[in-house]
């Protein structure tokens, strides 16, 4: 029986009818690969670009060996490696939130590494590295994994190895294991810890004293990993932001019929305006806040909601009652006042850790308010409880504010409430909020994220083979058939300010007012705001008439004539 209804009844888990096709798919592969499924380990050569950072002197200090060893210059495939090592025993992990395609990467290595060496997974993420859970990742694994969404193969944690005894536990786990290599799939915070680890692991661990390599593969759907040219984007930033345009598109959708309501939308993308950029040039609401830009112009919380007021009073003036504002989830941060705010709490925070917990949640306000600077002891005592708390949550383990939990879409529509009746308090302004984050992280991958992770994989698994530690794969030329690429990490390390103390770190990479993309947004945003000029783009798309659409940002920064991307 082969009905419709005999194939839903037969679905199980992780098997319904668009996960079994999407199992199927074929995926492209940089030629150098040749095959999808049956792929060709490739050798890399030093290329002509080295990188380095303000901090570079420093880092050689303290990453002597990964330093020496690649000189900070970039590697490219060099043709296949004619003398694949056999043998190897390959640890894979995930690290930090989850982001689609993350499956992918592990099917590339897998397969690239061949029969002759062995993938293990480690679960769940550099935690699972601590406690030494791994286990052996096979072929059929591969098969009922590939091009699905989400981590939940192997899951996920944010754990950062920073401590001797960290350090202690994953030697322990490598000899244990006989490991010959690790990859750290994560962001800006995890490939620093990949860093790190191939500069701790780089001798001693066998017994010959021989180290164990250590590769970072870039994700993150916040789209603030990127180095030019050579990591013009991280994977999971595709298709999160289709999702989050889908749903945006929709409310837009449903302002223009029900006109009653503003829609104040936030959307995840942590520190960097990255996806609220992306989103705003595929859907064109209204309104669309850029943090960078409010940096740029030093704009005060009450010059953004006057803003926000007096476009809410312009589109009354042409009898539109409704519209959408979408917010990017990091906004607070770049709000100068803002900003130095959250730059003391951290310090605070960090210096009185002990005396802060103790505390009663009621308290907290008042002992934290005694120890800011004037200025920011105003701003603190000025803000809605529901913002004081968020702010004095919990840092995560990185020293990051969690700003997904700041209702900063609720705090900017109490104060355009607050301008509106000032300026005309007539105006209908009937609001609703949203927060779209975790809807986005785990969707099954877009054609480019599926394409891009698992050439990514196929990068990683051959750096491994080719003998290489302390770098980051990467694929260029996204429109030209795609270029494996190999990038140092102790050249991408600046010092910051963390936890308190000065630590090594991958700088984020925030948008810049001046790109193309930026430019193409600014030249447009007047007309979307003053009607009705959004665009609803439908869903994501594995098949279909915009699969092969790369993301408009990365187009525009990249001068690319078009939006397709070509891999193979």
């Amino acid at each position: 029986m082969n009905s419709p209804i005999a194939k839903f009844q037969g679905i199980a888990a992780h098997n319904s009818i668009f996960e079994q096709a999407v199992r199927q798919l074929p995926l492209p592969v940089c030629s150098v690969f040749g095959s999808s499924t049956q792929p060709t380990a490739i050798q890399f050569k030093d290329s002509a670009q080295t990188l380095g950072t303000k901090d570079s002197a420093k880092v050689a200090e303290s990453f002597p060996n990964t330093v020496k060893a690649s000189g900070n210059k970039v590697l490219e495939g060099a043709g296949a490696n004619p003398k694949i090592a056999q043998g190897k025993r390959v640890a894979v992990l995930f690290s930090g939130g989850p982001a689609s395609g993350g499956h992918n990467v592990v099917c590339g290595i897998k397969r690239v590494l061949g029969k002759g060496n062995t993938l293990f997974g480690v679960k769940p993420g550099p935690k699972g590295l601590l406690k030494g859970n791994l286990f052996e990742i096979t072929d059929a694994d591969v098969d009922s994994i590939i091009n699905t969404g989400g981590f939940d193969f192997l899951g996920t944690d944010r754990t950062k190895i920073k401590t001797p005894e960290q350090f202690a536990q994953v030697k322990e786990t490598c000899i244990k294991h006989n490991l010959d290599a690790i990859v750290i799939i994560g962001g800006d915070d995890s490939n620093t810890n990949a860093a790190v680890l191939a500069e701790y692991l780089y001798t001693g661990i066998k017994p010959d004293g021989s180290g164990v390599q250590v590769i970072g593969v870039p994700k993150t759907i916040d789209g603030d990993l990127q180095i030019g040219d050579l990591l013009p984007i991280s994977f999971g930033f595709d298709t999160a932001t289709k999702i989050y345009a889908e749903m945006v598109g929709n409310i837009l959708q449903d302002t223009r019929s029900s006109l009653k309501y503003w829609h104040f939308i936030k959307l995840m993308g942590r520190s960097a305006s990255h996806v609220t950029l992306e989103v705003g040039l595929q859907t064109q609401p209204a309104i669309t806040l850029i943090s960078e830009e409010i940096a740029e112009k030093k704009q005060s919380l009450s010059s953004i909601a006057n803003d926000i007021a007096e476009a809410v009073v312009k589109r009354a003036e042409k009898g539109i009652h409704h519209g959408v504002v979408v917010i990017p989830e990091g906004v607070v941060e770049f709000i100068p006042e803002m900003g130095a705010l959250i730059a003391e709490l951290n310090d605070v925070l960090a210096q009185q850790a002990a005396a802060f917990e103790k505390l009663e949640k009621s308290e907290r306000p008042a002992f934290v308010g005694k120890l800011l600077s004037a200025d920011s002891a105003a701003l603190f005592a000025s803000l809605p409880g529901y913002i004081v708390d968020m702010l004095l949550a919990e840092r995560d383990s990185h020293g990051n504010l969690q700003v997904s939990l700041i209702p900063t879409e609720q705090l900017l529509i109490d104060m355009t409430k607050r301008a509106l009746k000032a300026m005309d308090a007539k105006v209908p302004f009937a609001t609703m909020n949203h927060f779209f984050g975790y809807e986005g992280r785990c969707g099954a991958p877009t054609l480019f994220d599926a394409a891009y992770t698992y050439n990514l994989g196929l990068t990683a698994g051959s750096l491994i083979l080719d003998g290489r530690t302390g770098y980051m794969a990467t694929i260029t030329a996204l429109t030209c058939g795609g270029v494996p690429k190999a990038i140092p990490l102790p050249g991408l390390l600046n010092i910051e300010r963390r936890h308190g103390h000065d630590e090594f770190v991958i700088e984020k990479a925030l948008v810049k007012t001046g790109a193309p993309a930026m430019q193409y947004f600014v030249a447009h945003r007047a007309t979307w705001s003053e009607d009705d000029c959004f665009a609803s783009p439908g869903p994501r798309q594995i098949w279909g008439p915009t699969a092969l659409q790369q993301p408009i940002t990365v187009a525009l920064n990249s001068g690319a004539d078009s939006l397709a991307f070509k891999i193979g």
